[in-house]
């Protein structure tokens, strides 16, 4: 998985080339990518997105303990 910084480089570049109309450009590794269609673009940004969000996510610091008898 890409980091942080080079996931959101990527989807500025992909939104750029999604709304100037352009259907490639360039990824982190100096590949050039080519789409389909615009839907294909939208479900690229999706992705990007999400994975941003996985690693943005603030992870939880409290630990809920259940316990019981067994009964």
């Amino acid at each position: 998985m890409a980091d942080l910084s080079a996931l959101r480089r990527y989807r500025d570049d992909l939104q750029d080339a999604r709304y100037s109309g352009i259907r490639s450009t360039r990824d982190s590794n100096g590949e050039e990518v080519h789409f389909k269609s615009d839907a294909e673009m939208a479900r690229a940004l999706a992705d990007i997105d999400s994975q941003i969000a996985a690693l943005t996510r603030r992870r939880n610091s409290i630990v809920y303990l259940q316990t019981s008898k067994g009964v």
